[in-house]
């Protein structure tokens, strides 16, 4: 990694002050380590690919994931995202069947590859940007969530107006960080097989976010 911090131009001004701070170049350090020394997805070039694919901006849709895919070829940068050719995982399967049963539309089962939604503004972040192959969380607690909570809180205090989605109670867990009286926060269950007869299934997000949006005069997003 020849540029830690190799994200895109606005990312970085909005969030310039935290790039300088100790905690982010322990971070940086670690991380660096890492991919010199084990495989670590995703590749390095895509760790920050969620910020070039929409700038700070043009965010519009925040929804919250945890940490990338740990298996080969499936983590691109992109929370619940696959690139083409990658099976569909089964939590967004389930996205997919709650966005059809939602908005009445056809998802393509085969294609789990979502830059279609981050260059229409959804910001498909993971609270956690890296992880050994093979070994779930193994970058938990390194520093990516402080930086991540930072990211959050940015968006929150500087945008208006966002909606953020949080399924699971990880991603429920960031609430405090957003400010509810000028942003839409929804929440609900997460998308997983084990839990997404608990509530996910039924929730309507994408139809809620897109009236939300429409009453705030901005375009829709196209799930």
């Amino acid at each position: 990694m020849s540029n830690p911090i190799n994200i895109e131009p606005e990312w970085h001004a909005a969030l310039a002050p935290y790039f300088a701070t100790e905690k982010f170049q322990q971070l940086a350090d670690f991380v660096r380590q890492e991919y010199l020394s084990k495989t670590v997805y995703p590749k390095p070039e895509n760790i920050f690919r969620a910020f070039w694919l929409t700038p700070f901006s043009q965010v519009k849709v925040v929804i919250l994931g945890q940490d990338p895919y740990h298996g080969p070829s499936q983590a691109h940068g992109l929370c619940f995202s696959v690139p083409d050719g990658v099976k569909v995982p089964p939590s967004l399967q389930n996205i997919y069947k709650e966005i059809e049963s939602d908005l009445g539309i056809k998802k393509d089962f085969q294609n789990g590859n979502l830059e279609n939604w981050a260059k229409q503004g959804v910001f498909l972040l993971n609270a956690i940007l890296s992880v050994v192959a093979h070994t779930p969380a193994s970058h938990r607690e390194k520093g990516w969530e402080d930086f991540t909570d930072q990211v959050i809180k940015t968006l929150s205090d500087r945008r208006e107006p966002l909606v953020f989605i949080l399924w699971g109670n990880y991603a429920r867990g960031k609430k405090s960080l957003i400010d509810s009286s000028k942003h839409l926060i929804l929440e609900a269950p997460h998308p997983s097989p084990f839990s997404a007869y608990s509530g996910f299934f039924g929730c309507r997000h994408f139809s809620k976010c897109n009236e939300y949006l429409e009453d705030n005069k901005l375009e829709k997003i196209k799930w």
